[in-house]
């Protein structure tokens, strides 16, 4: 039995991302996905949105059918 994954190019927040500190969040995502690791990738607020800024995602984490990014936000294009 396979196992549904999506696979991600960018990081969509929908304004559900948690400051850890300074440049750095969380953000929990429903079902599996896989992104890319340490490559500069877009922020955005929603998938058609303004670019909110460029993150590097530092560790990726699949549990109970979620997705954890834990990723630091290297430039930022607007205020939060």
């Amino acid at each position: 039995m396979g196992m549904p994954l999506e696979l991600n190019t960018m990081i969509v927040t929908k304004g559900n991302e948690m400051r850890v500190r300074e440049n750095l969040f969380t953000l929990v995502k429903e079902g599996f996905r896989l992104y890319p690791v340490e490559i500069p990738i877009e922020v955005r607020r929603t998938m058609e949105g303004d670019l909110i800024g460029i993150a590097k995602i530092k560790k990726v984490e699949w549990e109970n059918n979620e997705t954890t990014l834990h990723y630091q936000l290297i430039a930022l294009n607007s205020t939060n």
